[in-house]
C-alpha cells in the first residue's frame, strides 16, 4: 500500500511503499468484514520483535525526534509539577507517544485533530513551539491558550489542533461536527478524534457515530487504550473488552491496532484516511497502548502491579525504534545521542521561556468568550 507520510508539519514526504508481508493485505479484509457488520478478530499486542524497516531513514529519525521530544518535554513537566511550577491537572502521556506519531505521519498538514485532556504530545508532534506549550502549563500569557487553559486545554489553530477538552468523551461529537465542516465546506480535509478507554461509556459517543456513519463524515475515531482510564481497569467497567467492536454496532470498519508499534499505528490511520477521503466514512481504531504514569500527577497507579509495569516498558515504543535505525545502520548511536543532547537543551530553553514570561493581565479576563468583541453584559 502506498501511504503519504509527513515526516515534518509541514512538509509532507513519501517513504516508499512498505515491505510486502500480508499484514496490510490481512487488514484490508478484516476491516472489509467488519464493514458488513460482520465479526472482525482482534490481533493482540505484540513485543516489539526486530524486523526489516518498512520506510526511510528519514521517516523513521523523524518519529524518533517527535516521540523523544514528547518524552523528554513530559519527564521535565513532572518534575517541575512536583516542584509546584507547575499546577492544577496535569495528565501526561509518556509510554503512548506512537499513538501521535504514526498519526501525524500518515495525515496531511490541515486535518483537524481533537483529543481529550492528555493532551501535551498532540501539538508537540504537529509542530506547535514547545515554548509555547511549556508556558501554557505554567499558565503565562505567551501559552499557546494565553495561559487560560493550562494542562487539560492547548489549541494551536495555526497548526490544526483544535483541543484539549476536558469533559470526558465531549470532544467526540466535536470531533464529528469537525468532520461534518470539513464535508460540507468540501476541503477534502479529515477530523482525527482521540478518546481513552474511559470515554467509551458515554452516550454521547454512540450518538456521534451513529450520525458519523449515517452522513458518511471523513472522522477517524481513535481509542487510546491504555487499559485503566482513571484507575479502574476495561474489564471491570465494560462488558466488551475489546473496545474496537463498538464500531461494530454501527456497520463502521473497526480495528484493534498495536499502540507501542509506531508502524502499525501509521499505516491503520493511513488505510482509514484514505477511505475517508474517498467518501466512504468513519473508522474506529483501538489503539492498544499504556501509559507508563498515573492518569494524571496525583495518581499513585496502585491498581498495578510493579511487574505489569516493566512487562510493559519492555515494549517501548521509542527503544523500539532506536532498535530498527541502529539494526539498520540508519544512524550511529553518537548520531541519536547528538539528537537527544539537542531536545534536552530545546526542554530547557521552553523551561527558561516559560518562568520568564509574563501572567495574563486582569483584563484578559473578558477576553476570548465570544467572537463578537464588543459583546455586551461581559463586565456588568
Amino acid at each position: 500500500m502506498d501511504a503519504t507520510v509527513t515526516v515534518q508539519q509541514p512538509e509532507p514526504v513519501l517513504p516508499g511503499k512498505p515491505a510486502s508481508n500480508g499484514n496490510v493485505a490481512a487488514n484490508n479484509d478484516k476491516m472489509a468484514a467488519s464493514a458488513n457488520g460482520k465479526k472482525a478478530t482482534a490481533p493482540a499486542p505484540q513485543a516489539n520483535a526486530a524486523a526489516a524497516p518498512k520506510y526511510s531513514k528519514e521517516v523513521y529519525l523523524r518519529w524518533y525526534e517527535q516521540m523523544q521530544l514528547m518524552r523528554k518535554f513530559e519527564d521535565k513537566a513532572g518534575q517541575l509539577y512536583g516542584q509546584q511550577k507547575i499546577k492544577g491537572f496535569c495528565h501526561l502521556y509518556i509510554g503512548q507517544e506512537a499513538c501521535v506519531a504514526g498519526a501525524v505521519s500518515a495525515l496531511e498538514v490541515g486535518d483537524k485533530y481533537i483529543t481529550a485532556y492528555r493532551d501535551h504530545a498532540h501539538p508537540l508532534a504537529l509542530g506547535t513551539s514547545p515554548n509555547a506549550v511549556m508556558a501554557e502549563l505554567f499558565a503565562k500569557a505567551t501559552g499557546c491558550s494565553k495561559g487560560k487553559g493550562g494542562s487539560m486545554h492547548m489549541f494551536d489553530r495555526e497548526h490544526h489542533f483544535v483541543g484539549g477538552h476536558g469533559i470526558v468523551g465531549g470532544q467526540v461529537p466535536m470531533g464529528a461536527g469537525l468532520a461534518f465542516a470539513e464535508k460540507y465546506n468540501k476541503t477534502g480535509k479529515l477530523c482525527i478524534c482521540y478518546m481513552g478507554d474511559g470515554a467509551v461509556r458515554q452516550g454521547a459517543l454512540h450518538e456521534a457515530f451513529n450520525m458519523a456513519m449515517l452522513w458518511k463524515l471523513p472522522v477517524i475515531f481513535v481509542i487510546e487504550n491504555n487499559g485503566y482510564a482513571m484507575g479502574t481497569s476495561v474489564a471491570r467497567t465494560s462488558n466488551v473488552t475489546e473496545l474496537y467492536k463498538l464500531g461494530l454496532s454501527y456497520d463502521m470498519p473497526s480495528e484493534s491496532v498495536n499502540g507501542m508499534r509506531v508502524e502499525d499505528v501509521h499505516e491503520s490511520v493511513a488505510r482509514a484516511a484514505e477511505r475517508a477521503r474517498a467518501g466512504e466514512g468513519p473508522t474506529l481504531l483501538e489503539f492498544r497502548t499504556y501509559r507508563y504514569k498515573g492518569h494524571s500527577m496525583s495518581d499513585p497507579a496502585k491498581y498495578r502491579t510493579k511487574e505489569e509495569l516493566e512487562q510493559k516498558r519492555n515494549l517501548d515504543t521509542i527503544e523500539a525504534v532506536r532498535h530498527t535505525i541502529l539494526s539498520a545502520n540508519m544512524a550511529t548511536e553518537e548520531a541519536l545521542t547528538a539528537i537527544d543532547e539537542r531536545i534536552k537543551a530545546q526542554v530547557q530553553e521552553s523551561v527558561d521561556f516559560a518562568e520568564a514570561s509574563p501572567y495574563p493581565t486582569p483584563d484578559e479576563l473578558y477576553k476570548d468568550v465570544y467572537v463578537q468583541n464588543d459583546y455586551p453584559y461581559i463586565h456588568d
